[in-house]
């Protein structure tokens, strides 16, 4: 596969198959990652890879999470709080579009709480990562790690592998931290599903539209 393809390829996909990935091609595309750009060469992701029966134990704490109705602080906002046109409209269009795909009407707000708690079990994935940065790390370093992120996905791709980079997992923190053993020195960003895509499941015939090129690219003269 070429990179282009393997970029058009790339999307998040919500509904994996339970098969289990050999724990060596996640260490391996983990590791091939890692020649991602880096501002100064900080590379300054950590990544701590679960799969087995680790996860197993996660996705059940995951739940008496859920059940209990315990919620944390979040260390940093998803998306701004004031979410302008045209992203604010994006956001809502894709929103919509997954749950056509669905079929979860607007109003049944209980059904889209119940499908948005799937994060938190991976959407059925058998193996997820991590990333973590140190907390004196500024913007241009956490840049650097849409860049590691971006390289790992694709090479998910290369290896015949579907992801879903999750920010939900923001919500949760302390949870992850104590889990994997974050030091207090770094922070959680976002979580990554990874496994094989269930291609039968409604959920991913979702498409993302992208904007076109008109509204976003200007040659300068």
């Amino acid at each position: 596969m070429d990179l282009k393809a393997a970029i058009a390829a790339r999307r998040s996909v919500r509904a994996f198959l339970p098969d289990p990935v050999p724990l060596d091609r996640l260490v391996g595309i983990a590791r091939d990652a890692a020649r991602a750009a880096s501002g100064g060469n900080l590379q300054p992701w950590h990544v701590d890879i679960v799969h087995g029966a680790p996860m197993a134990r996660l996705k059940a704490l995951m739940a008496e999470r859920l059940a209990a109705g315990a919620l944390e602080r979040m260390e940093y906002a998803v998306y701004p709080p004031a979410l302008a046109a045209p992203y604010r409209d994006r956001r809502f269009a894709v929103g919509e579009a997954m749950y056509a795909e669905l079929g979860i009407a607007r109003a049944d707000k209980s059904a889209r709480r119940e499908w948005f708690a799937r994060n938190y079990a991976f959407f059925g994935a058998p193996a997820a990562c991590f990333v973590t940065v140190d907390r004196g790390m500024g913007p241009p370093q956490w840049a650097d790690l849409g860049m590691y992120l971006q390289a790992l996905m694709l090479l998910a791709v290369e290896a015949g592998l579907a992801t879903c980079a999750q920010e939900a997992w923001a919500v949760y923190p302390n949870t992850i931290d104590a889990f994997i053993g974050t030091p207090a020195t770094r922070m959680l960003f976002c979580g990554v599903a990874i496994g094989r895509e269930d291609q039968d499941a409604p959920v991913n015939r979702l498409r993302s539209e992208r904007a076109p090129p008109d509204e976003w690219l200007r040659v300068v003269d």
